[in-house]
């Protein structure tokens, strides 16, 4: 059940009915209920992988928690008569336990996911290694297909488990409460991915109706809608007309499709999310934000802060740190930095960890070498760049680059760089990417841009008028949310303006949106992933 489907609506509008007439207490059961209705909707077969991610990870979590504070309870109880070898033995037994219960809960569920997401990806290699061997047996695929948001919720019940594991939260003792922060169905789709201590104070809190929020909710919706099926739907036509004939579309039409699909990422990924706070907020729950104007970025590593932030901070946190303090690292830290010296010797270790962080963030996106390839290029300009930080901060130093023109280029310049290296995700090949990337410079057809030719795109000179008002609407209010909440302000103005913004932006919506077959919407780019 797509989010801009009519059948989707018509959920949302049965679920808030009910949610504000049905007694406080049941608000979250009945959350439940709703979200394992759309997952059955989604695929009646994958609602078995949920409940086994769901069951695992929370009698793992209980466990974990049980240990530690039997742990804490016997110390403190013997507090006087142990030694402290004695002490030392009993936490070491303990902790055993603990780290067996999160290795099997870890293990079991990323298991799931990765045979049911990268099994013909590696009997696809497996079989290319065969034939360059010479071999002529084959590996027959599995037909096997991934459950709705699996990525999303494995990661955010495998995060729960190892905040409990830290002792980060307590344990959730009710099996259905805990299923509800797994499953809650608006962020079931494209995230964000949440925190158990972020999201579980007001997941199960009682909502009474509030007027004010309801509303705010429901513009945060339509602005998502917009987004996505207004720019994001209409922007996908050229998208697709480019990277399906590359042999014809080279050079400037790449620099096109490269400005077309960030556009189109942006506004279908952001509009998804939109939707998703925006259904939350209606029914009084708080959600993180997931984008903070990617697009103002100076530099990859800042535009990496401000994009995706649940998914970037979740590797940073769970894979990043874990594998930088963990106790081979710090040996080789210690090795390199004997053998190497201290300047490349203290690098090497994060080279390391942060290469595997975007090794698993190129798989996660999809199983295939595209995905691992746009991984690995962020990686290795992101070593470079911070690499070559002090000769950056001397240059600017000695020839003032800091003024508005020069913050404009860097702008710019983190533009054009996440452009290309998305190329690889638009042909989904690596020799194609690097064949279209190579005929930027060879092609000679820079002509394109004023002849004409864009039109042959599929996109007619008034889908280019709307989306340049949509692009220019999307930057101003870009601009706009520095100042704070653009939706605070457009609250504190007259009921008429009021009306007129929101009113126009529904029948832009509703006269301008993207429609296919029988005014469906295509569905967005997060849910392959």
């Amino acid at each position: 059940m797509l989010f801009t489907s009519y059948g989707f609506i018509g959920f949302l509008a049965v679920l808030f009915l009910l949610y504000y007439i049905c007694p406080r207490k049941c608000q979250w059961a009945l959350l439940l209920a709703f979200s394992y209705c759309f997952y059955f909707l989604a695929g009646a077969e994958y609602v078995v992988f949920l409940c086994v991610t769901t069951v695992t990870i929370w009698f793992a979590a209980c466990r974990i928690e049980d240990s530690a504070d039997r742990q804490a309870a016997y110390l403190k109880e013997h507090k006087a008569e142990l030694s402290r070898e004695e002490k030392k033995a009993c936490k070491d037994r303990l902790k055993k336990v603990r780290l067996g219960w999160i290795l099997a809960g870890i293990l079991l569920n990323i298991g799931i996911l990765a045979v049911l997401k990268y099994t013909n990806f590696a009997i696809a290699n497996i079989n290319g290694l065969l034939g360059a061997f010479g071999q002529t047996g084959r590996l027959s695929f599995l037909n096997l297909a991934l459950p709705l948001g699996i990525s999303f919720y494995t990661f955010q019940a495998v995060g729960y488990l190892i905040d409990v594991y830290r002792g980060t939260v307590r344990a959730q003792r009710n099996p259905f409460r805990f299923a509800l922060f797994v499953s809650f169905f608006p962020q079931l789709v494209q995230g964000p991915i949440s925190r158990f201590g972020d999201l579980s104070e007001s997941l199960y809190a009682e909502h009474p109706f509030d007027a004010r929020t309801v509303s705010f909710g429901l513009q945060r919706i339509l602005w998502g809608y917009f987004k996505k099926m207004v720019i994001a739907d209409r922007m996908l036509v050229g998208v697709n007309a480019i990277i399906h004939d590359a042999d014809a579309c080279q050079g400037a039409y790449v620099l096109v499709g490269m400005f077309f699909y960030a556009c189109e990422l942006y506004a279908d990924f952001t509009g998804g999310i939109d939707i998703t706070i925006g259904i939350a907020q209606t029914l009084g729950i708080t959600l993180q934000e997931n984008f903070e104007r990617p697009f103002f970025s100076k530099s990859l590593k800042e535009y990496w802060r401000r994009w995706h932030i649940s998914m970037g901070t979740w590797f940073r946190d769970y894979i990043f740190y874990p594998i930088s303090v963990c106790r081979p690292m710090q040996k080789f830290n210690k090795f390199s930095r004997r053998r190497l010296g201290e300047n490349l010797g203290k690098r090497l270790p994060v080279y390391l960890s942060s290469f595997v962080v975007w090794f698993a963030t190129g798989i996660w996106h999809g199983a295939s070498w595209n995905f691992i390839a746009w991984g690995l290029g962020n990686w290795a300009v992101l070593m470079v760049s911070e690499t070559l930080e002090p000769l950056y901060d001397r240059f600017h130093q000695r020839f003032g680059a800091g003024g508005k023109a020069y913050r404009a280029f860097e702008i710019v310049r983190t533009f054009l760089l996440v452009s290309a290296l998305r190329t690889f995700d638009c042909y989904r090949s690596v020799p194609v990417t690097f064949r279209m990337l190579g005929s930027l410079l060879t092609a000679r057809n820079w002509n394109i841009l004023w002849d004409g030719s864009l039109l042959g795109l599929g996109l007619s000179l008034l889908d280019y008028g709307i989306l340049a008002a949509g692009v220019i609407l999307l930057l101003t209010v870009s601009l706009a949310q520095r100042r704070g909440s653009v939706r605070e302000r457009i609250a504190a103005k007259p009921y008429p303006v009021r009306f007129v913004l929101w009113y126009g932006l529904f029948l832009a919506v509703l006269l301008a949106g993207a429609y296919g077959i029988g005014y469906d919407a295509s569905q967005f780019i997060y849910n392959q992933f």
